[in-house]
């Protein structure tokens, strides 16, 4: 080989052999990184749901994915379906979380009327459901010690102006609201994007509403993934309406799934939620772009990812 050819391979493999050097340094560093948080709590407090992580944690038993979310660092859960649950099932769940020190999220105020024309029509016999459904709300939150309650107020009713549909929604909160305030139990307005019928839309809405109902049991449920549908400009609305948002809840967009795998820059969400001193919630209300353990490994990676803002 001549001489020339063979300086230069030799410079070739060693260029070659320092890539993969550093390339495995790196891997190496994001391993041991890996490794240091495991089980860490996030220093923002994330709110796993059921089936979030059943196939890590061996089975469908909601007590054992709740277990299996502590090892992991999570402090909170949220269970939109919590109403259903059975009494005993309720009281076991919220027993498990007192042990673990571990606070319960947001369930939803299922009316059955949440997902049609209901409270802005201004007809007593949803009035009269909605009243039923939060004292019935109200013992649930006692057994698995809930402190937050979803509420969507339904559709538009097209044959009613906006100022009389608001009105009548305000109306029917503040009924709500005189059951919840002697418990500490706050009922957290939802804005959605899920489709243009429904009466809530954005944060600024649900922000006149409730300053209009004058309860500390009548908040906004900040959800981020339906509000940058709606509206963008998630951090100037967020602070618009500070001062009624207590509940806030993740989801990447498009896709409705885990940090990072949308067009949210949810590090920079996070750094700005923790230095307005925000302790509370933040709901995963999303999905899991991967599948299997593996998609849930994934899916603790890329909230320890977003969480790496400090």
């Amino acid at each position: 080989m001549e001489r020339r050819k063979f300086l230069q391979n030799g410079t070739l493999a060693g260029i070659s052999a320092l890539a993969l050097g550093g390339m495995t340094n790196a891997a190496q560093a994001a391993n041991k990184n890996n490794e240091s948080t495991a089980g860490k709590p996030f220093n923002m407090d994330y709110a796993p749901h059921d089936g979030m992580f059943k196939n890590s944690a061996g089975g469908k038993d909601f007590l054992d994915q709740i277990k299996y979310m502590y090892d992991q660092g999570f402090r909170s859960i949220e269970d939109n379906g919590m109403l259903g649950r059975s009494p005993a099932e309720q009281s076991k769940i919220g027993d498990l979380l007192a042990k673990l020190g571990m606070t319960m999220g947001v369930f939803v105020v299922d009316t059955g009327n949440n997902w049609k024309p209901s409270l802005a029509t201004g007809k007593q016999e949803f009035k009269d459901v909605f009243i039923k459904t939060c004292k019935t709300s109200v013992e649930t939150a006692k057994r698995c010690n809930a402190k937050w309650a979803t509420v969507v107020p339904g559709y538009f009713e097209r044959n009613l102006p906006i100022g009389v549909q608001t009105a009548n929604v305000i109306d029917a909160l503040r009924a709500g609201a005189e059951i919840f305030e002697p418990h500490g139990l706050i009922m957290v307005l939802e804005p959605l994007s899920d489709n243009p019928d429904l009466f809530l839309r954005t944060a600024e809405q649900s922000f006149e509403v409730c300053k209009a109902v004058k309860s500390p049991s009548c908040k906004i449920l900040y959800d981020i993934y339906h509000m940058q549908r709606n509206t963008g400009n998630l951090i100037p609305v967020m602070d618009w309406c500070w001062d009624e948002i207590a509940y806030i809840q993740i989801g990447d967009n498009p896709g409705r799934k885990e940090p990072g795998t949308g067009e949210i820059n949810y590090k920079n969400i996070f750094k700005h939620l923790h230095n307005k001193g925000y302790k509370g919630v933040l709901g995963m209300e999303h999905g899991i772009a991967g599948q299997g353990k593996a998609g849930e490994e994934a899916l603790i990676k890329a909230y320890r990812d977003a969480d790496s803002f400090l």
